[in-house]
């Protein structure tokens, strides 16, 4: 049995395993050899794993994340025990995720939010920078979260419910399109294919893992829509996309709050992240609906030189 199969059993069997960690997740974005992972064990149980996504170019290797995917980043098996006792059985096992990593030309990887060490990598070489993603802590009591929304946003929603009607029934290609819209307004290339898109949803779908909701007119059109993924206690705004010319009727707001009303009511969870942004307009749209602020580390590291100076010099060409 390879590290890959005792991984996916792991996942199979192991809750704690983050979403966006998980093998039938990662092979539906790059396919099952798009990728590999680190194990380390311990009397014959895995306590640690790294899953990693990877390419190679021109004999060179670059590890990184996948499309659509917001963290990888070591797991580590929670045993407990006083705080330093935590600390540097953690820091052993990343030191051997560290020496069991393949060699690469370049790293450069999202973690979990929940993996806040990563000491060991420091001391290897890797730098650090800190990004956010924005969570609501907590939506078991819907009147707070509603209060927790900006006042010109709850407006907006109210207005909106008068007007459009939300519906969970559209298909994944219905999606897509809208999705693409949003990035043409930009006058961005699509970023991934329908194709891959329809491999994901499909994961999902076998999993039950999504909800789909888009905002609706009455003449039929749609002005919005959101990809609602989940996983233990978490649910995640996953995708959305609005219709360029119907932006104004706060649809894409109305289906955050249906999103995070099914996220209680129907699935029973606690805990609603919107998977970022780092983007300045979406960032206020996250804060403004009562969300948090949660950091999460990038760990990089390019021992090649030929892809440093490559990076530096795209640096350059954007200035």
């Amino acid at each position: 049995m390879t590290d890959k199969d005792r991984y996916r059993l792991l996942c199979d069997f192991e809750p704690s395993i983050p979403l966006f960690s998980q093998y039938w997740w990662l092979d539906s974005l790059v396919g099952s050899d798009g990728w590999d992972v680190v194990l380390v064990e311990k009397n014959g149980n895995i306590v640690a794993s790294m899953p990693y996504v990877f390419k190679r170019r021109y004999g060179l290797v670059f590890i990184g994340n996948a499309l659509l995917t917001q963290s990888l980043g070591p797991w580590i098996r929670d045993t407990g025990g006083k705080e330093a006792t935590r600390i540097a059985r953690q820091t052993d096992l990343l030191h051997q995720i560290i020496e069991r990593m393949p060699k690469f030309s370049s790293f450069n990887q999202s973690w979990n939010p929940n993996q806040t060490n990563w000491l060991p990598f420091y001391w290897a070489g890797f730098s650090q920078t800190t990004r956010y993603t924005y969570v609501i802590k907590s939506i078991s009591d819907l009147s707070i979260v509603w209060d927790g929304f900006a006042s010109s946003y709850r407006n907006k929603v109210s207005n909106a419910q008068k007007l459009l009607s939300v519906r969970t029934d559209i298909n994944i290609e219905e999606f897509y399109r809208v999705n693409m819209l949003t990035f043409k307004r930009q006058g961005m290339r699509e970023p991934y294919s329908l194709e891959l898109l329809r491999a994901h949803d499909s994961a999902l779908s076998l999993r039950n893992k999504r909800c789909i909701f888009s905002a609706h007119d009455e003449l039929g059109r749609i002005h919005s829509v959101l990809y609602l993924v989940w996983h233990q206690d978490t649910a995640y705004v996953h995708m959305v996309g609005e219709d360029p010319e119907l932006r104004k009727s706060g649809a894409g707001l109305l289906l955050i709050w249906e999103a995070i009303r099914f996220s209680s009511e129907q699935l029973n969870i606690d805990r609603f992240d919107f998977e970022g942004s780092m983007i300045r307009s979406v960032e206020r749209v996250r804060r403004d609906c009562g969300a948090s602020q949660v950091p999460y580390f990038v760990i990089s590291k390019t021992p090649s030189k030929l892809v440093k100076l490559g990076f530096c010099l795209s640096s350059i060409l954007r200035i």
